[in-house]
């Protein structure tokens, strides 16, 4: 299986594929070829729960095409806890700031021709 595929099987779990550096320990997401903070190669596979803090989020009410049947959503960021690692995703259903302000909490519950889901917890 690629790690595309390990990606999509774990996000519709609700988990992030990630790897972790062998040499410093340093965690990355899964696209990661060689570690930020020492330069090492060598990265083992480690699932994290998908769940964490909305940081940033931007609210689409024009979609691209294929996306109209979507909107209105949000692209969020999402800081994962027990890491420092931010993650993009979509939630559904938000047309203002209100519908989802920033520090809400929030996990990976899926992923479609969109990408990763993320939903309010």
């Amino acid at each position: 299986m690629s790690v595309e595929e390990q990606v999509i099987e774990n996000a519709k779990q609700g988990k992030l594929l990630t790897h972790k550096c062998t040499n410093c320990g340093y965690l990355h997401l899964s696209t990661a070829y060689y570690c930020l903070k020492c330069g090492s190669k060598g990265f083992e596979d480690v699932l994290l729960e998908g769940t964490g803090t909305i940081v940033t989020y931007t609210i689409i009410t024009v979609a691209p095409a294929g996306f109209e049947k979507y909107t209105p959503y949000a692209f969020v960021v999402m800081i994962l806890d027990n890491a420092e690692l931010r993650i993009s995703g979509f939630m559904a259903e938000i047309a203002t700031p209100s519908d989802l302000p920033v520090g809400t909490r929030a996990k990976i519950t899926g992923f479609d021709e969109r990408g990763i889901i993320i939903e309010k917890q």
